[in-house]
């Protein structure tokens, strides 16, 4: 075969599999709904089952599922009958993947499912087999044809349960207001999790380089203390140094637009009380969770008796990676 000709088998390969899930969105509805409530509630573990390239694609189903708050496990078919089926239990729920939804081992496996009485959603392409009249839901992830010249090797039914797994995992995450918090937790190392690690003391303006400025300064004084200190804010504090609250960059606008004169005006008349705040012991991901939720570009960092002991600007998130 020419080097033209496998380009273009090439080419035709990942037409076939992208069409495989995009045919995929005609299948999302009730079913759908059905299986992210029935996850959704479930009080145990995902259990994901499939044999030979279906099992294979159920891991990664598994893992994607665990690592983004929803506890899974993956139960080989084969050896779920030789005892593994103990880790199931009455709690769970079981997806259970089969293209033609009739693999032997998967049958053997039913009536052990069946037994526990958990609740099973059937991923396959054949949605009159045995999986699917077995299944409380069925997720169709039948396609037109495999990307395999021979039509045998499962290749675009293999993408097509990947993409549909994905689906699955995705909207659990949002029904569930799984947070960048939450996936520091399950990614505290390697790249996914790199920038995620870092204190709110990491990356910290502290010391000298802190905008404070007492509540008696003058509006006038404030804004040449902003002007300084180029973080778009100062924080005001009370004569036993507690945080009082903030001038911002807005709160300027805001000011000379309400008051012609500002010349007599006291900071504590026109600043912003009770600002949004965080210690330096958070993680840097809640510190701009807080920024994005309020549309703020820094945040007072104070200590537990409400001293300001730093300030953290989204400036220095981006550079850390945190965003």
């Amino acid at each position: 075969m020419t080097i033209s000709k496998i380009n273009e088998l090439a080419k035709e390969v990942l037409d076939i599999e992208a069409n495989s899930i995009l045919r995929l969105k005609n299948n999302i509805g009730e079913e759908f709904d059905k299986a992210i409530d029935i996850l959704y509630n479930c009080k145990g573990r995902v259990i994901v089952t499939g044999m030979g390239k279906s099992g294979i694609i159920g891991k990664k189903i598994a893992a994607t599922l665990s690592s983004t708050g929803t506890p899974a496990y993956f139960l080989h078919p084969a050896e779920s009958t030789h005892g593994d089926s103990g880790v199931i239990t009455r709690n769970d729920v079981i997806i259970a993947i089969s293209n033609s939804g009739e693999t032997q081992e998967l049958m053997n496996l039913l009536p052990l499912i069946k037994r526990f009485g958990c609740e099973m959603i059937g991923m396959t392409g054949n949605i009159n087999s045995t999986l699917a009249k077995t299944s409380e839901v069925v997720l169709d992830i039948s396609v037109e044809k495999e990307a395999c010249p021979l039509g045998k090797a499962p290749t675009a039914s293999t993408t097509a349960t990947l993409a549909m797994g994905d689906a699955l995992a995705v909207c659990l995450m949002e029904k569930k207001g799984f947070t960048k918090e939450d996936f520091l937790m399950y990614h505290p190392s390697g790249k996914l999790g790199k920038g995620l690690t870092y204190k709110v003391r990491d990356l910290m303006i502290s010391g000298d380089k802190m905008p404070i400025v007492s509540e008696n300064e003058t509006f006038t004084d404030v804004i040449n203390t902003i002007s300084e200190y180029k973080l778009g804010m100062a924080m005001i504090i009370s004569s036993d140094k507690k945080l009082l609250g903030v001038l911002t960059d807005g709160d300027i606008r805001r000011t000379i637009i309400k008051y012609p004169n500002t010349s007599n005006l006291k900071i504590k008349d026109v600043m912003t009380v009770n600002p949004k705040r965080i210690t330096e012991e958070a993680y840097a991901a809640s510190a701009l969770n807080l920024m994005e939720k309020y549309s703020i570009t820094a945040l007072p960092v104070v200590d537990e008796n409400n001293i300001p002991v730093g300030v953290i600007h989204v400036h220095d998130l981006l550079r850390a990676g945190v965003a």
